[in-house]
């Protein structure tokens, strides 16, 4: 047998790339030939499909593309072996799943039709295809397809006399509602929950009458991703559903019900976020009831039992729903949750022959070290450990300081598990979960917090400098600087503060280094454009990196403010560097972030360093890049609200570098609205804070065209906050001759109200708010300023009203 196989692979290599997908498709046919040979056979046809398909199928001509496609179709018909009929199915989802192009079209579109082929194994074939090009080209293929995908898997799942070709039918439906646009999935949702209603139903007759589950686990799961999809408009629709699968739930207690069970569980929790507490209040006190007794036998649950990980996930979506009233449930949910997430998964060191001896199947991975040697880790119940881990966190997010009786235990696991890289999820949740518990903590007292956080620092601090992973370091990084920032001032000591220093510096000299090893690739006689997209993705991840610098250090600049600069002055030098003209956008873009903090925190004493930053500031206002731009122009902002009277003669300066900036016949596209608008919110900054640097009375009218501002909110807030002093002092270049300007200002309101540009709950809206109420009172001026504006800006005003 073994030699059959051999000679299978033999003969493939040494045939051209053309000719292997006939080689291997006349392998698969031959039913004459060993099983594990035509096996291996498919399994090569799929590997080629996968790793090499722009190198073999397009230079075929159109009839054996045409003959590949029929002859694959033909042999799942007429296969008998189930095993080999999967792997097909396999090829044919690969195939179907390459020909659709980068717009989302179907080169292939007879894959639908075979949803309605009369043999099973078809239809079987063409769900799994569909199902994997709905998880690959999501939404491109949802937009395309959505018409005919719905309703023929819609029509499938009716395929009563087959069983796997329901449950297939369901899956691919998860898949493809997972990734649905909500818009596009609403126009379907009374036909698609008829379908899935109807079959529940049947599916829940035989699973009592016959036992058989298959399909109704599916079908429930299908119900969950389209509730989740849909949101506030599966609400006319849960009535319909709710009462079968609390029956599921409560009466689905046999041993080989678990996965039903669970993925049951994880439904009505999936329905509940769905359909809003309000909803879903007249059913929690039952679902909880469910809960806790699943809980309550817990600890008879054997360890491989999946309905743990789906409890563990709905208690989680539970505390979201209700919010603070899930904390009388924590001393239950918590023991459970604990354990899972102190698994802790075997290893081993083992030599070659003893790795042989281990397959895969029995859940171990291996990373080879050489020498003969692999390491290996049993990977069972890491995922189980690393959702716990996610759970934790949720708990920690949502409730608080009602969580505050748990974030010792919860620290002194995860502190320990910065170290755990056998799994890179856990590691990023745990590194996300620092700031949150000690937000928790901080209701308990600076003194107990100040333990916490030293009990998290040093790890923290540590993990920055050793991990090796990008992606995981950003995300160590930013948490890092969050939980400075709750922390504030006098959180790191000088031993602190030394190896901080020593990585940073480590990490902005290794960005540099990188980039001129880039450079030199550049000039290699092997490079081409798969060379250069590689490059490029190594760039994006350094440049990332670059901002996880620029967080850690804006929270020790707001932290300490001025006194932390002459331990910033040795990264001085390689801050200075990344604003050079000559450095990427990226580069100067940050850089220049940096030097906008030391401004915004460290005045006057910033002044010190005008030298190296203030004539690349002002030159970078009329910049190439938008990104460089917004961050010159918030540079000047700060500079005119924080930097002093040094600073005086440089706002003078950058006014007519913004009104360049701001007057350019693009400066309110997609790609420079950001910037533009810094530059607005800085000419208004230099007029308040700064008003002898410049004609306000002269720029004033300018400046109320140029609003409102609405893609910044931060920026946002300082413009409308500004346009309140002006009119509540009736200033009267901004009111006009007899109020005339004020029907412009309730426009600049309404617009700024309609986009959003300021939450309800910042003071700012009451402000103006005030400013509305008091034209109300004053019924003709009332009435001119109302009916010029549009009705949607009409309602606007209304809503401001009623709002503040």
């Amino acid at each position: 047998m073994l030699n059959t196989c051999f000679l299978v692979i033999e003969t493939y290599e040494n045939i051209p790339g053309q000719s292997k997908i006939t080689f291997l498709l006349q392998a698969i046919r031959n039913t004459a030939a060993a099983e594990e040979a035509r096996q291996m056979a498919a399994v090569l046809l799929r590997r080629l499909l996968s790793s090499a398909f722009e190198e073999v199928y397009p230079a075929l001509s159109p009839d054996d593309q045409t003959s590949i496609k029929s002859g694959l179709l033909l042999i799942i018909q007429l296969e008998t072996q189930s095993s080999m009929r999967k792997k097909i199915c396999d090829i044919v989802a690969e195939l179907a799943r390459n020909l659709i192009d980068e717009d989302g079209n179907n080169q292939w579109p007879e894959v639908l039709k075979f949803l309605f082929d009369s043999h099973p194994r078809v239809r079987y074939a063409a769900c799994n295809a569909i199902g994997q090009m709905a998880t690959d080209f999501a939404p491109g293929f949802q937009k395309k397809f959505h018409e005919k995908v719905i309703a023929a898997l819609l029509q499938t799942m009716e395929d009563q006399g087959n069983q796997r070709v329901q449950a297939h039918a369901a899956a691919a439906l998860i898949n493809f509602t997972e990734d649905c646009p909500k818009s596009l999935l609403i126009p379907y949702l009374d036909n698609l929950v008829k379908h899935l209603h109807s079959t529940m139903v049947i599916k829940l007759q035989e699973l009592i009458q016959k036992g058989t589950k298959l399909v109704l686990e599916q079908v429930v799961t299908s119900i969950a991703s389209v509730a989740d999809t849909a949101e506030e408009k599966f609400v006319p629709y849960y009535d319909l559903f709710m009462p079968s699968l609390k029956h599921i739930v409560e009466n689905a207690v046999q041993k080989e019900l678990r996965l039903l069970r669970g993925k049951t569980i994880e439904c009505i929790s999936l329905i509940g976020l769905a359909v809003g507490k309000e909803k879903f209040m007249q059913d929690a006190s039952d679902v909880m009831q469910l809960l806790l007794k699943t809980q309550t036998d817990f600890s008879d649950l054997e360890d491989d039992d999946p309905q743990i990980s789906y409890m563990i996930s709905a208690w989680a979506r539970m505390c979201k729903i209700l919010g603070k009233e899930f904390q009388q449930y924590l001393p239950v949910v918590m023991g459970p949750l604990m354990k899972t997430a102190s698994i802790k998964p075997e290893v081993a060191l083992l030599d070659t022959q003893d790795m042989e001896n281990m397959s895969d199947d029995d859940g171990w991975e291996f990373v080879n070290l050489g020498d003969q040697q692999s390491f290996g880790i049993k990977t069972a119940g890491l995922e189980e450990k690393a959702t716990a881990c996610q759970m934790l966190v949720c708990y920690a997010k949502e409730l608080k300081e009602g969580f505050v009786e748990y974030t010792e235990q919860v620290v002194k696991l995860m502190v320990p598990l910065l170290k755990f890289y056998f799994h890179d999820d856990i590691l990023l949740t745990n590194s996300t979960s620092m700031p949150l518990l000690l937000e928790c903590a901080r209701v308990r007292g600076p003194e107990y917090l100040t333990q916490m956080w030293h009990f998290m620092c040093d790890a923290l601090i540590k993990a920055i400098g050793t991990e090796p992973d990008s992606d995981v370091l950003s995300e160590i990084m930013h948490s890092f600087a969050k939980c400075i920032e709750v922390m504030g001032d006098g959180c790191l000591n000088n031993e602190h503060f030394e190896e901080l220093g020593g990585i940073l510096k480590g990490k902005l000299e290794e960005h540099f280094k990188n980039q001129e090893l880039r450079q030199v690739k550049r000039q290699d006689e092997d490079y081409d454009e798969q060379v250069e997209e590689s490059l490029q993705d190594e760039d994006d991840s350094d440049v990332y990196i670059l901002t996880k610098v620029s967080d850690i250090l804006h929270s020790i600049f707001s932290s300490y403010k001025e006194k932390v600069l002459p331990w910033f002055e040795r990264l001085l030098p390689l801050i200075v560097n990344l604003i050079c003209p000559h450095r990427p956008w990226p580069d100067r873009q940050w850089g220049l972030c940096i030097f906008d903090d030391i401004v915004e925190h460290c005045s006057p004493s910033s002044f010190k360093y005008a030298e190296y930053f203030l004539r690349p500031m002002l030159q970078s206002i009329c910049d190439n890049s938008p990104e460089v731009r917004q961050a010159a122009a918030y540079g000047v902002g700060v500079m005119a609200q924080f930097g002093g009277d040094s600073y005086r003669p440089f706002c003078t300066e950058a006014l007519p570098l913004l009104v360049r900036v701001i007057q350019s016949p693009d400066a309110k596209t997609k790609e420079n609205v950001n910037a533009t608008e810094n530059c607005i919110s800085a000419v208004g900054k230099i007029m308040k804070f700064k008003p002898d640097c410049v004609n306000v009375e002269e720029v004033l009218p300018h400046w109320l065209s140029w609003l409102p501002l609405h893609e910044d909110k931060e920026e946002a807030v300082h413009t409308f906050n500004y346009l309140c002093d002006l009119i509540e002092s009736n200033n009267p270049v901004v009111l006009g001759p007899n109020n005339s300007n004020l029907p412009r200002i309730f426009c600049i309101i309404a617009d700024g109200e309609i986009h959003e540009a300021i939450k309800h709950e910042d003071p700012c809206t009451k402000r103006l708010a005030n400013v509305v109420r008091q034209v109300q009172t004053s019924g003709g001026l009332w009435t001119e300023c109302i009916s010029q504006l549009n009705a949607d800006q009409q309602a606007a005003i209304q809503e401001l009203l009623n709002s503040a």
